[in-house]
């Protein structure tokens, strides 16, 4: 049976996959490690484990702990997609229905809407570079994705993981096989504000694009142990984010995420 592993043994793992790569082969070995999918599956695994700790039963998780299939594929109002860790519905059996609106109208979906909507979903994201030039495509991503699902099925209760680094792997050095980290932090205040933007929505009536739970997972890869800020008191201390500033990391931290999506899943659907 799979093992259950923390949120820092993950972090630690994705940092160990990535700098193992690079001294492996370099920039393009770092760059096809990334593509494999590894080291993010490390965070799907911390997810999943969470869940499971927090009293979810191991059978009702997709893909099950250890594996990264099968995903569960649902249906929106603008697309199917692979989702990356659901908790399938106590006591619901999926219903064959082929769609009436959206841009999937007459096709087919296997689960069913009164299944899909009581399915809890969860996004796992990361951005490991160039964290202000990529920013506005990510986030309309992000907001879509909760968007699709969201006007086919209100009530559903989605999640979002997304992984930011603070020091970027220096390009240079990995052509030489060689780790270095380039110190561009800039961003990281701007994405607690906008991720802050979109957490927490308790009116399943509106506000579509936002997540009932967002996590913002910010890690300094540059130590070892690779470090995981949760309060604003880290961040300030490291340079990270001005005393003064009106963005506040605790509601988006890794400890609060797993209890308030399951609180309001729960009491959503008792």
């Amino acid at each position: 049976m799979p093992n259950l592993i923390t949120i820092q043994e993950a972090v630690n793992n994705f940092k160990a996959l990535i700098e193992g790569s690079i001294l492996q082969g370099g920039i393009e070995a770092k760059e096809a490690m990334i593509r494999s999918s590894k080291p993010i599956n490390s965070i799907h695994e911390a997810v999943k484990s969470a869940m499971i700790n927090a009293g979810v039963e191991r059978h009702r998780v997709y893909p099950p702990l250890g594996a990264s299939s099968p995903e569960m594929k649902l249906a929106g109002f603008l697309k199917h997609k692979h989702q990356d860790v659901c908790i399938a519905p106590k006591g619901r059996t999926p219903v064959h229905e082929i769609m009436q609106e959206g841009l999937l109208q007459e096709e087919a979906d296997h689960y069913g809407k009164e299944y899909t909507e009581r399915v809890l979903s969860i996004n796992v994201r990361s951005q490991m570079s160039s964290l202000a030039k990529n920013f506005d495509t990510l986030y309309e991503r992000t907001i879509a994705e909760a968007q699709n699902l969201h006007v086919r099925c209100p009530k559903m209760v989605l999640g979002e993981v997304y992984m930011i680094a603070v020091k970027e792997y220096n390009p240079v050095a990995m052509k030489n096989k060689d780790i270095e980290f380039i110190d561009r932090v800039g961003a990281v205040q701007k994405y607690i504000k906008s991720f802050q933007a979109i957490n927490g929505r308790a009116d399943f009536t509106k506000q579509d694009y936002k997540y009932e739970k967002v996590c913002l997972l910010i890690v300094d890869f540059g130590q070892t142990p690779a470090k995981i800020y949760s309060t604003n008191e880290e961040l300030i201390e490291d340079g990270l984010m001005p005393a003064n500033s009106q963005a506040n990391i605790v509601e988006l931290n890794w400890n609060s995420f797993t209890p308030s999506i399951l609180e309001t899943y729960n009491e959503r659907f008792n």
